[in-house]
C-alpha cells in the first residue's frame, strides 16, 4: 500500500510472530483479600502468594517498537510538559545511583484512575477502595480530577495534556515512587494513551540497571513515565479504535441510518471529542488523532510511550455495551471475533476469556492517499459508501499499529447479569448497588496488577 509523502519510513522491524493469540480460559485463582485500608499512602495489606497456575506470564506485553512517524505537531504546549518528564528521568536515575532511598513505610507505585466521559472521580469510589484492600500500601491510588465531567468533551488530545500535567504534579510531591501504572475506563483509555505520550522519556541502558537480566542477556530498554518506571497499561471498554463503523457504537442498534446520521452531529452534543471519536477531525490531507496515536510522532511517541509498559491489558465487554462495541474495544478485526465462552474463570465471575497476544510484526500504520480521498469524501458527503471506505482503510491501520505491541485481551460479558445492559459500568463497578455485578471483573484486574508486583520483587529477589 503506497503511502503519503509526509509519511516518515520505519526505522527498524521487530522481529516476525506468528501473530497468533495463546487463549487461556481457565485456572486462574483469586486471591485471598488484605486488611482494611484508610489511605492510598499509609495503609497495610498482607499480600498471599501466587501460584504458579493463577495467572499465565505476560511476557507478550514487553516488546518494543519503533514505527513509522507521522507528521510533528509543532506546538510548544506540551514540550514543556516533555522537558519536566525527562528532568524527572535523570533526576530520579541519579538519585537512585547515589543510594537514596524512600522510607519503607511510603508508597513505591503509583496508579492512575482515569474515569470516562462526563464522569468525575466518583465513579471510581468502589474500585479505589477495593484496590486498596486488595493491592496494599506500597500503591499510592490516586484518581484523576483534570477533565471531569464537560471537561470531556474538548478533545482527546487537551484533556490528554491536563491529565499529564496533573500525574506530573503528583510524582513530584512524592518522592518515594519508582513505579507507575494506568487504569482507565471508556474515553479514559484514550486520554490516558495520549498522556503518557507526553510524560514518556526515552532511556539508555546501562550497566546494573534493569535492562540487563541477570543471566548476562540484554534486553529492549524500557522508557519512563513522568521518570517513574512503567509496570499496567490497563483499559475497560474503550474505543481503541474509535467508534465508527458497524456496532462500534452500539446504541445505535447497527442501523446503517443512524450510524451515517451519528458522525456529522456527535460534533454538536460532544465537540471536538465527537469528531475525533468518528475520525472525521482534522483537514481531508491529515490523519485523524486516533490514527496518529498508533503510530509514533517526531514530538510524541505514542506507541514507544505505550510500549515501554511491562503488560498492556485490555477489557472489552462482548455483549450489551450500549456506548463501546467488542470489536473496538478489543483492538480486533471483524474476523478476529469469535464466540466467547459462556462460563466464567474460576474466582472472577463474568470474566470469561483471556488472550495473550504476542506483536505482529507490521511497517506499522499509515495513512495511504486512498485514506485521505475518502476522507474528503466522508466529510463533504457523507453518503453510506463513502464513510464505510474510509472507516475501514483507517481502522485497519490502526490495527496494524497497534498489534505491533503485546497485548492481553481480556473478555467480560454480562449476559446471566440480573441488569445486563448495564454492562458499561459494570466493567468498572460505577455504584457499588446498581453496577456491583463487575466486582469479579475489578478483582481480576486487582490480581492482575498484584501478578505483576510479585514478578517484579521475585525477579529482583534472584
Amino acid at each position: 500500500m503506497s503511502t503519503a509523502s509526509w509519511v516518515q519510513p520505519p526505522s527498524r522491524f521487530l522481529p516476525k510472530s506468528g501473530g497468533v493469540c495463546k487463549k487461556s480460559c481457565g485456572g486462574a485463582r483469586r486471591l485471598s483479600g488484605g486488611s482494611s485500608l484508610t489511605t492510598a499512602a499509609a495503609s497495610s495489606s498482607s499480600f498471599s502468594s501466587i501460584s504458579s497456575s493463577s495467572f499465565s506470564s505476560c511476557s507478550c506485553c514487553s516488546s518494543q517498537n519503533s514505527n513509522p512517524a507521522f507528521g510533528s505537531s509543532r506546538s510548544w504546549k506540551y514540550r514543556s510538559l516533555r522537558a519536566q518528564s525527562m528532568s524527572a528521568t535523570a533526576e530520579r536515575n541519579y538519585s537512585l545511583s547515589n543510594g537514596d532511598t524512600d522510607e519503607k513505610n511510603e508508597p513505591d507505585h503509583l496508579l492512575v484512575l482515569v474515569h470516562g466521559i462526563l464522569a468525575s472521580p466518583n465513579d471510581w469510589i468502589y474500585v479505589e477502595a477495593e484496590l486498596k484492600r486488595r493491592l496494599g500500601r506500597k500503591f499510592l491510588i490516586y484518581a484523576s480530577s483534570s477533565n471531569t465531567f464537560t471537561k470531556t468533551f474538548g478533545g482527546i488530545d487537551g484533556a490528554g495534556k491536563r491529565l499529564a500535567e496533573e500525574v506530573m504534579q503528583v510524582v513530584q510531591k512524592s518522592r518515594s515512587l519508582k513505579k507507575i501504572s494506568f487504569l482507565a475506563h471508556s474515553l479514559g483509555g484514550l486520554f490516558a494513551r495520549y498522556a503518557v505520550s507526553v510524560l514518556y522519556s526515552p532511556t539508555v541502558p546501562q550497566a546494573g540497571d534493569d535492562s540487563l537480566s541477570h543471566s548476562g542477556n540484554s534486553q529492549p530498554p524500557r522508557g519512563r513515565i513522568s521518570g517513574l518506571e512503567p509496570i499496567n497499561f490497563i483499559t475497560l471498554a474503550t474505543p481503541h479504535l474509535g467508534v465508527r463503523g458497524r456496532n462500534q457504537l452500539p446504541f445505535l442498534l447497527g442501523v446503517p441510518f443512524l450510524e451515517k446520521l451519528a458522525a456529522p452531529i456527535a460534533p454538536f452534543f460532544v465537540r471536538r471529542t465527537g469528531s475525533q471519536l468518528f475520525l472525521t477531525d482534522g483537514k481531508p490531507e491529515k490523519p485523524p488523532l486516533l490514527l496518529r496515536m498508533a503510530s509514533d510522532g517526531e514530538d510524541l511517541k505514542f506507541l514507544s510511550s505505550l510500549g515501554s509498559f511491562r503488560c498492556r491489558i485490555v477489557y472489552a465487554n462482548v455483549s450489551y455495551d450500549h456506548m463501546v462495541g467488542w470489536r473496538t474495544s478489543s483492538i480486533r478485526r471483524e474476523t478476529e471475533l469469535f464466540k466467547p465462552p459462556s462460563r466464567s474463570l474460576d474466582g472472577y465471575k463474568h470474566v470469561v476469556d483471556v488472550e495473550y497476544c504476542p506483536p505482529v510484526s507490521s511497517d506499522g500504520a499509515h495513512f495511504p492517499p486512498e485514506a485521505a480521498k475518502a476522507k474528503e469524501a466522508a466529510q463533504s458527503s457523507p453518503s453510506p459508501e463513502n464513510t464505510l471506505e474510509y472507516h475501514e482503510i483507517v481502522e485497519e491501520e490502526m490495527i496494524r499499529g497497534l498489534q505491533t505491541l503485546g497485548w492481553k485481551k481480556v473478555d467480560v460479558s454480562f449476559h446471566s447479569a440480573f441488569w445486563p445492559y448495564f454492562a458499561h459500568n459494570n466493567i468498572h463497578v460505577k455504584s457499588e448497588w446498581i453496577h456491583n455485578a463487575g466486582a469479579g471483573v475489578v478483582a481480576h484486574v486487582a490480581d492482575s496488577i498484584k501478578q505483576q508486583e510479585t514478578s517484579s520483587f521475585l525477579t529482583a529477589s534472584l
